[in-house]
């Protein structure tokens, strides 16, 4: 009897220890019957997804660059991505009206100085970079930030530097001091010569000549930004004003330049240097050909070099994406290495990674290399939401300053007004 209730009690044991091993430990299968990879297995990966919706910025040579990486993806994973042309400016009120009704992206692509908006409108979710955080520049892990989380993959990083004509100018223009004697000997307004042109009444531009000298949008702290703390009215502001006011005063840049007529008379081989971005390149060097220079802006009377405003596009998570762990897996993949010198190649647009920045097809290249070597010295554009306020107050600032007004004066009402539009904003 004893032995028989022994037995019982084990078999008992067996049997519960079987039923706690259910289905709730057995190994998930696919809809098909077989077995998930092991990372899906762990709860890593969901299931594969059949297709993922990519908005793209309705530009031709980055159209086909995507195109180009995505057919690859699709080749290695069997997920289709459709890519939807949307101008990259129109994609959040769009993403506004389309995400709620379903038929919105996984993936849109964006500036990084729309972070804020779209993370206050609840339109995009925050994405886990993981180990291949350290894969991207500090600069363009600083601007992608928002509310300590990271808000995008970030692909593209761009900002201003100064080209000149080679057949006008002996030698890389170096310091102020070099451009400001060019100006004075290549400037003859009545021919439309000039030795140096700019968008001097455009804060976007302009900015890297106050903040060389110590002016700033918002007090930054770590990325922290303090909109209390606008700091366009100091002293480095009122030196910059006064640096940019005195080209105006020289007559160097004629007050009716508008960007169309500046790089018409540049690609005419009437302007020594310019200022401008990136995606002036190829326009300037089918007019140019081999008199095309670039270098970084020139180095400021102080010594520092120029705080140039820099812009990161980046991959974002739409809130309303039902894939979320595979469009990650989608974006990850557009902004790896080779990815991004594919896009480079095509498109044009600097990778916002150090190996891609120090790979010798950028970091040889004569044009390209002082626009990647220009966004070592900048700095972000601030991602707030209340950086929206900023821009008209200032432009008109300049525009002012331009015309002679009072640098010290217009700066400190340019500053009040900004303040009162954030009160009346509500931004934060």
């Amino acid at each position: 009897m004893k032995k028989w209730l022994s037995i019982s009690v084990l078999f008992l044991l067996i049997m519960g220890i079987l039923a706690a091993c259910g289905p709730d430990d057995a190994e998930p299968s696919n809809t098909d019957g077989g077995t998930n990879t092991d990372a899906e297995a762990e709860g890593e990966m969901p299931e594969k997804p059949e297709a993922l919706t990519l908005w793209v910025n309705a530009e031709e040579k980055q159209g086909e660059a995507v195109k180009e990486i995505t057919d690859k993806y699709t080749e290695e994973t069997g997920i289709e991505v459709n890519m939807v042309p949307v101008d990259m400016l129109e994609q959040v009120e769009k993403l506004d009206v389309e995400g709620p009704a379903g038929n919105g992206p996984d993936v849109i692509f964006q500036p990084h100085d729309r972070i804020g908006d779209l993370v206050l409108r609840g339109l995009v979710d925050p994405v886990n970079l993981g180990d291949k955080e350290t894969e991207y520049t500090q600069t363009a892990l600083d601007a992608v930030q928002y509310d300590g989380e990271y808000w995008g993959y970030p692909a593209v990083i761009e900002t201003y530097a100064m080209y000149y004509n080679k057949s006008l100018v002996d030698e890389e223009i170096e310091t102020m001091e070099d451009l400001m004697a060019i100006a004075e000997r290549d400037t003859n307004a009545s021919n439309d010569e000039f030795g140096f042109l700019m968008e001097a009444a455009n804060f976007y531009f302009v900015y890297p000549f106050f903040s060389g000298n110590g002016a700033y949008v918002f007090a930054n702290d770590a990325g922290n930004y303090d909109i209390a703390d606008i700091g366009l009215a100091n002293e480095g502001s009122i030196e910059g004003g006064n640096l940019v006011q005195s080209w105006f005063d020289n007559g160097y840049i004629p007050q009716d330049l508008t960007p169309d007529i500046m790089n018409g008379l540049f690609q005419e081989g009437k302007v020594s240097s310019v200022i401008n971005g990136p995606w002036m390149v190829r326009d300037y060097s089918e007019a140019l050909g081999d008199d095309l220079a670039a270098a970084p802006l020139p180095i400021l009377d102080n010594g520092e070099n120029p705080k140039s405003f820099v812009g990161v596009k980046s991959y974002m998570l739409s809130y309303y994406s039902e894939n979320k762990e595979w469009a990650e897996d989608l974006m990850a993949y557009i902004t790896n290495f080779d990815n991004s010198m594919t896009y480079y190649d095509v498109a044009g647009e600097i990778p916002a990674r150090d190996d891609a920045m120090e790979d010798s097809i950028i970091a040889d290249d004569p044009i390209f290399s002082a626009f990647a070597e220009q966004t070592t010295y900048g700095e972000p554009m601030p991602s707030v939401p209340a950086m929206q306020q900023v821009w008209d107050p200032i432009n008109n600032a300049l525009s002012f300053i331009s015309k002679g007004e009072p640098v010290d004066e217009v700066l400190e009402e340019a500053v009040q007004t900004i303040q009162d539009q954030i009160a009346a904003s509500g931004a934060n």
